[in-house]
């Protein structure tokens, strides 16, 4: 078989079946039903992301590289490759599927209870509620030891105080959100903590 001219280092010889099948199956999905119709959607300004991101779920891309809770438990690089077909039609839509499963959905498969897993997990894989990631603020970036958000002990709970920018999946979307800000206990800086936070059913 003669190397494709768009692969210069005959990548695809380093990669397995299955690998190969899932790209495959991705790209027919982008060439269908993404390409056709972006730029009418953001011309209209009406992305139907509710409705992609259950057919992304139906395809196992959203939480693809995670294991259990109905995740697809595929390895880094066919996540990758899932990825960067995505991202050969529309940036914003393959944010959405690294946001909802690199960010979101990763947060509470290592940090969350098990009984956050099990409630949120299953229904995020198959794109039936979808979550954003609130680290970001307009005079730090991503850095979170300059953060302004802040978090204080009322009672049994928490009350979150600040702005968050530029959250992929945001609350227009998003049916929780982990947001990080500065716990303060008795007064004192405890350091930086994430919370789960619902934002609609």
């Amino acid at each position: 078989m003669s190397q494709s001219p768009l692969d210069l280092l005959d990548l695809d010889r380093s990669l397995t079946t299955e690998q190969k099948l899932i790209r495959g199956v991705v790209s027919d999905y982008v060439r269908d039903r993404i390409a056709p119709n972006i730029s009418g959607w953001f011309e209209n300004e009406n992305i139907p992301t509710r409705e992609l991101a259950r057919e992304m779920g139906e395809l196992g891309l959203l939480g693809m590289h995670l294991e259990g809770y109905d995740c697809a438990g595929t390895d880094a690089v066919s996540y990758g490759l899932a990825c960067l077909e995505l991202e050969a039609a529309d940036s914003g839509l393959r944010s959405l599927v690294s946001v909802q499963g690199s960010l979101a959905m990763y947060a509470i498969w290592a940090f969350g209870s098990e009984d956050q897993k099990l409630e949120w997990l299953p229904q995020m894989a198959r794109g039936e509620k979808l979550g954003c990631f609130g680290l970001t603020e307009s005079d730090f970036g991503s850095n979170p030891s300059g953060m302004r958000t802040h978090a204080k002990r009322d009672g049994s709970d928490w009350v979150l105080n600040g702005t968050k920018y530029w959250i992929t999946n945001g609350f227009k979307h998003s049916n929780y959100a982990m947001l990080f800000g500065k716990t303060i206990v008795k007064g004192k800086d405890e350091g930086v903590a994430a919370f789960l936070v619902r934002t609609r059913d």
